[in-house]
């Protein structure tokens, strides 16, 4: 569906590969096969998002070069998606962001030259900056004339593209897929696999995983996070009950380790949420029968976390020292 949407860069996000974690797999006996979200052009699962939230609109001439404003609030990757193709097509872009935003996802708005609006105070309520940037995008959309808010948390085309990602692990595995364990936050790669495989009646299960002290599926107790883009400070308009066959919550640390631990093994440098698909795979795979194929979407590659899940600096001001040798011990313990 996407990759013929447009012509040029457009035309290539999604059918990223699939690939047998041969290596660092959680465990032994079993089949570990991550999607690599990071080969879409903007660099993580959010280019489908973001091309099905925007592909019509600007078809059909509701948005317009030089006219039109795009306003949307974002952890990072999404505003990249967002950015791609609003330069591509000479769309403004006001990106509304937060301090947790890293200061890679920056540098690549400034250079598609989106307009940043950094929030810098959490909700007063809540103490999280999700609802303070959706106050602050609400309040540009209504002072901006010809402004468009997507809102990945609410905008159907968001599971929409999703229903694609699915498609692409059902083709490549011939339909067989045990689980599916992904990250969630928007809720829209969660609801989009699961409609796909309900639609299609297949068997297999989807195991959410979720921050610890994310609000997503009721956590009772809020913690302060420190992985962007992976759980949110309230549940989104796109959740429904019964999306997830099982809901996983893991630690930022849990995170940490094992991001660094596909490195050291699989040399693969993928973020935060990618790790805590890892991590959640490693705390319940031992359970399946042995063959089970499982499938890990991996949201986005490590490059644009280099000053913090990769910095032993950032690990041991937050976290304490975390040596390299025992990553791999930090995960096996959340078996």
């Amino acid at each position: 569906m996407a990759a013929h949407a447009f012509d040029g860069v457009l035309s290539v996000i999604g059918n990223t590969p699939l690939v047998a974690l041969t290596r660092g797999a959680p465990v032994p006996g079993r089949r570990f096969l991550a999607k690599l979200e990071s080969f879409n052009p903007g660099g993580s699962i959010k280019d489908r998002t973001a091309l099905a939230m925007l592909r019509e609109r600007i078809r059909d001439g509701s948005l317009r070069r030089g006219r039109s404003v795009v306003v949307e609030s974002s952890s990072g990757n999404l505003a990249i998606g967002l950015a791609q193709i609003c330069r591509y097509f000479g769309i403004r872009l006001i990106c509304v962001v937060d301090p947790k935003t890293t200061r890679q996802h920056l540098a690549t708005l400034n250079a598609y030259r989106a307009e940043i609006e950094v929030v810098a105070a959490p909700d007063p309520v809540t103490g999280e900056y999700l609802p303070a940037r959706i106050r602050r995008v609400r309040e540009i959309v209504a002072s901006t004339p010809d402004a468009f808010w997507p809102n990945q948390y609410a905008n159907p085309l968001n599971p929409a593209a999703h229903q694609e990602t699915m498609r692409e692990i059902a083709d490549a595995l011939d339909g067989r897929v045990d689980y599916v364990f992904c990250a969630v936050s928007s809720c829209g790669t969660l609801r989009g696999c699961a409609e796909y495989i309900a639609e299609r009646g297949m068997a297999t299960r989807i195991v959410a995983v979720d921050a610890l002290g994310s609000a997503i599926f009721g956590e009772t107790t809020p913690a302060r996070r420190l992985i962007p883009g992976h759980g949110a400070a309230h549940r989104p308009a796109l959740f429904a009950e019964g999306l997830a066959d099982e809901v996983v919550h893991v630690s930022d640390l849990d995170c940490v380790a094992a991001c660094r631990l596909l490195a050291d093994q699989e040399a693969l440098l993928v973020g935060g949420s990618s790790g805590a698909v890892f991590a959640a795979a490693a705390k319940i795979a031992e359970r399946f029968p042995e063959g089970t194929r499982c499938v890990l979407i991996f949201p986005d590659a490590g490059a644009r976390y280099l000053d913090t899940i990769y910095s032993d600096d950032w690990v041991t001001a937050h976290f304490g020292a975390v040596p390299a040798g025992d990553t791999g011990r930090t995960v096996a313990s959340c078996r």
